[in-house]
Formats: C-alpha cells, structure tokens, sequence
C-alpha cells in the first residue's frame, strides 16, 4: 500500500465513561499526561476534551483547556493539539414546557464554544457540522451557528478538523468550503457508530468519503473512526479506504472484551494495524505538513 497515515488519539471525550474504565483521563494532569502517553506511543494528534476534576462529569471550562494545553506545551512533546469546540450543544426535551430544555441542557452560543480555542490557538480544533440524535437527547448545531464558528475559527488561524455523524454533514460541510469559510485544504471527521446516527460499517464510511469533495478525498484529507467494539475495525477500514486513523478512551473503553484499555494501548493496537496493511504512521512533523497547519504562541 505504501501510504502514510496520521494516528489521532481521542484521549477522554465528554461522556459518563469515567466510572466505567479506571485509565479515563479526569483532572487537566491526567489529560495531559495521557495526550502524552499517546503521542509516545505513535499518535501525531491528540483530540483533547476536559472533564470536572470533582465529578468526573465533560466540562467547557477555559480554565481546565488551559492547565492541560500548558502542561502540555511545558513537557515539550511534540504532538499537535486538537482540542474540541464542540461543547454546549446539548439539548434535552422538556415534556412540560417543549421550548426549554430540561434539566441538563447545556448549550453554548458559538462564541462560548470558541472562548478556549480564540485563548489558547491549538493547531487544531473541531467543528461540528450539524445537528444529530445523541441517546436520550439532540445535539444541536444550527447552520448559522456552524457558519459563526467556522468564521471564529478561521479568524484564529487555526485548522478546522470538519466533524460529520451524518451525510447531510458532509453537504453542508462541502458548502462551507465553497463559500470561502474553510482554508484549503479541509480536513474531515467521519464519526461512526454515536448513538442514533450514522452506522459504523463499511458502507457508511464508504458512502460519506465519496461524498467529500475531491481535493479532501483524492489527497487522503480525512479520517475515519467508530465507537466501542467498532474502533479497531473502522481503524482499518478507513485505512483501506485511503483516510486516517482516530482511536482513544473518548470512543472506546476495552482493548478486548473485558480488559480496559489505555489510549497508549489503543494508539499501540492502531499502529499495529496500519502497518500490517503496509502503510506507515507520521510524525507530527509530517502530519503539520500534510495538513498545512499554522504554529502559533498562545495569546496571554
């Protein structure tokens, strides 16, 4: 195949996982220290979400990105920095009063979702490009919404990797692109197997790369992930396919069944993959170079 490949780590993620595997990532050091462990281990990117310190709960805090980037930046590992903007999107339905959201609810004008990323100036940051069923309730992203953030993110000089839980995504995602809203070249996410969009099987992934616009497909621009028993297999998959590799504790607890996995493990297991099909992971050198990422210095 002779295909390079970059190896993203989604490290901790925002859901209730925290209780359910003993090597999920809670305060900013255990962060940081497994964006680390998985940058050790072969991944060029580290996906970076940040939890309550107290209550294990997915957190929005600016304060917290900022103790995990700078602990970060302080070990001198070189990893390139991809940390969520896609917080505050949560919508639960109020049987009593359908136009407030009930207890949990928890959305974010894009501003509020940008603060961290305009602060510290990651090379990398997501943007979610629609709206999806999320178990017991909607993750919201309005097209104007979405095209805010992406001009917020633009503005920063900081590389939007495109996230897309569904075909009608990558449409509205493509179209951003056309209207000048995302540097050239664009990088997406096709996310696979979340609770209740898109599947995490070949004919998904394959589906929504044909979908993507050709300069993103053609140049091998995307990656490809699904959750749980899923992970490893759509690693592979996307592979085949010509994308990325994303892994980590965000999207699956278990190296095997029953045994509780670390993201260094799983960046391990994704490596192993990647090469058994004979293509080869970057460096973080090589992936800024395949990206076109921008380095910048945190703003104070």
């Amino acid at each position: 195949m002779n295909r390079e490949v970059i190896v993203s780590c989604a490290v901790t993620g925002a859901g209730d996982t925290a209780g359910k595997n003993p090597n999920v990532p809670v305060t900013p050091q255990e962060v940081a220290d497994s964006a680390i462990e998985a940058a050790q281990a072969g991944a060029a990117v580290a996906h970076i979400h940040v939890r309550d310190p107290e209550t294990g709960e997915g957190s929005n805090d600016p304060a917290l990105f900022r103790k995990v980037v700078e602990r970060i930046r302080e070990s001198d590992t070189d990893v390139i920095i991809n940390l969520t903007a896609g917080g505050g999107g949560d919508f639960l339905p109020n049987d009593d009063d359908p136009g407030v959201g009930a207890a949990g609810t928890d959305v974010q004008s894009p501003e509020e979702r940008h603060a961290h990323v305009g602060a510290l100036l990651p090379e990398m940051c997501t943007l979610d490009c629609g709206s999806y069923n999320f178990a017991d309730f909607v993750y919201l992203n309005a097209e104007p919404w979405i095209r805010r953030q992406a001009s917020l993110i633009q503005a920063a000089g900081v590389k939007p990797e495109i996230e897309c839980f569904e075909l009608g995504h990558v449409r509205l995602a493509r179209q951003l692109v056309e209207d000048g809203l995302v540097d050239h070249p664009p990088f997406f996410q096709i996310c696979l197997g979340i609770p209740w969009a898109a599947e995490a099987n070949t004919e998904t992934m394959h589906a929504m790369r044909d979908a993507l616009p050709a300069e993103a497909r053609d140049a091998g621009s995307w990656c490809g992930f699904g959750v749980g028993r899923m992970q490893i297999p759509m690693a592979a998959q996307s592979v085949l396919l010509g994308g990325n590799v994303r892994v980590g504790l965000e999207d699956n607890l278990y190296l095997e069944k029953g045994v509780p996995a670390t993201n260094g493990a799983l960046v391990d297991r994704a490596v192993g993959v990647i090469e058994s099909l004979g293509a080869r992971p970057v460096t973080p050198t090589e992936a800024r170079e395949k990206l076109g990422l921008k380095v910048q210095e945190a703003r104070v």
